[in-house]
């Protein structure tokens, strides 16, 4: 006789708290992999300092009627959303490709733990991260390097939704992502690629205006340009809005690109996350 067991179903209040719960873990055991903190934590705080250092003698934006600002003001929005995109994409598609491959969701798959309460516990420790490191960011261009902050509290307004809306945007992406490695040993050879090409096209490296048209119109399909457009609007002088595609910052289009995406993320995550491999 074939016995089966049944997993019982948790409330949905029950549920969320067990998902909350998971946040304080997931961001411990994440500061303690060495390689994470580095490759997406740190990593931007680190290029920020090469490109404010290297091109500490320059001025990007200025026209005739002035404008410029220092290197490190320049690649500062970039490297901010950079962050986003590292923290939650990068991260969760390498992290839970690991966990598959080591056989943690094989363990979890027989506890009562629902994957809505997997999925709060990562995409929590992507925002508390991910706020981390944007505040190391910040201390760092304005303590370091003498950038100028926005003193305007809309301003700050804009960077939050931008903030919350880009770090929730790509920790879904990135859970969406992670089936693709066939094994952990690849998730970093698979996924780090991805997000260093987006860094390039996408305005974080490289003037966005500068880049040839088709480029652009191919990073304009992918959410790290408008994040990064987002975050200039924010941070740069209003002169620099004319540099954007159709001279503005178009906050409007950011919105609905990444909410777009999140949705995407949403979907293919609940049609292809399985605690363990169908070719397994």
């Amino acid at each position: 006789m074939t016995t089966t067991t049944t997993i019982p179903r948790l409330p949905a209040g029950r549920g969320l708290r067990l998902g909350l719960s998971r946040i304080g873990n997931e961001v411990r055991t994440y500061f303690r992999q060495g390689d994470s903190v580095f490759f997406t934590f740190l990593f931007p705080v680190v290029m920020l300092t090469i490109f404010s250092t290297a091109f500490s003698n320059q001025t990007f934006g200025e026209d005739a009627a002035g404008g410029g600002v220092s290197a490190a003001a320049y690649y500062l929005p970039g490297m901010l959303a950079a962050g986003l995109l590292l923290s939650g994409l990068q991260n969760l598609a390498i992290d839970i490709a690991i966990e598959r491959s080591d056989g943690t969701l094989k363990r979890l798959a027989g506890t009562p733990l629902p994957v809505v309460s997997y999925f709060i516990g990562k995409i929590g420790q992507v925002l508390v991260t991910g706020a981390a490191q944007a505040a190391l960011l910040l201390i760092v261009a304005g303590v370091v390097f003498g950038v100028e902050l926005p003193t305007d509290p809309a301003a700050w307004a804009t960077f939050l939704w931008v903030f919350v809306l880009g770090v929730t945007t790509s920790a879904v992406l990135g859970i969406a992502l992670s089936p693709l490695p066939r094994s952990g040993k690849s998730a970093s050879a698979v996924v780090i690629p991805i997000t260093l090409v987006l860094q390039f096209i996408s305005g974080v490296y490289l003037p966005f205006s500068q880049l040839p048209e088709w480029l652009q119109n191919v990073a304009n399909a992918f959410p790290l340009k408008w994040l990064a457009q987002g975050m200039r609007s924010v941070f740069l002088p209003e002169n620099f809005e004319s540099l954007e595609p159709g001279g503005t910052w178009n906050l409007v289009g950011v919105a609905i690109a990444t909410i777009a995406w999140l949705v995407a993320g949403i979907v293919f995550c609940r049609l292809t996350f399985r605690w363990i491999r169908k070719d397994s």
